[in-house]
């Protein structure tokens, strides 16, 4: 059962492990998109958005749905608005860190 578990996860962090992924995840956590609209929102052409959008949506990442001839697009959790903000956090006190550490090399000088 724990190796499920780890699986899972590990599964679960590959569906993010792709910058455009990342990307179309923080503009659904804006609010449902078609995929005009995130094409625009990403500046980004329609295949390689596509293709994200279906690794998303093979992940259980994404919920989608037939509106008229588009297709809208929305966070299937809205939890992953809240990791997407603690990778955020995360990141920046890595920049931090990188930060300081360059101002003290600087400082040796």
């Amino acid at each position: 059962m724990e190796g499920d578990l780890q699986k899972f996860k590990a599964d679960f962090f590959k569906a993010l492990a792709h910058p455009l992924r990342i990307r179309i995840l923080e503009v659904l956590s804006e609010g449902e998109r078609n995929v005009n609209e995130l094409q625009t929102a990403l500046g980004s052409e329609g295949s390689a958005v596509s293709q994200q959008l279906a690794v998303l949506r093979a992940k259980n990442l994404v919920n989608s749905f037939k509106e008229g001839t588009s297709v809208v697009y929305s966070l299937r959790d809205p939890l992953l608005t809240e990791l997407l903000a603690v990778a955020r956090r995360i990141f920046d006190n890595h920049l931090v860190e990188a930060i300081s550490l360059l101002e003290g090399i600087r400082n040796e000088k």
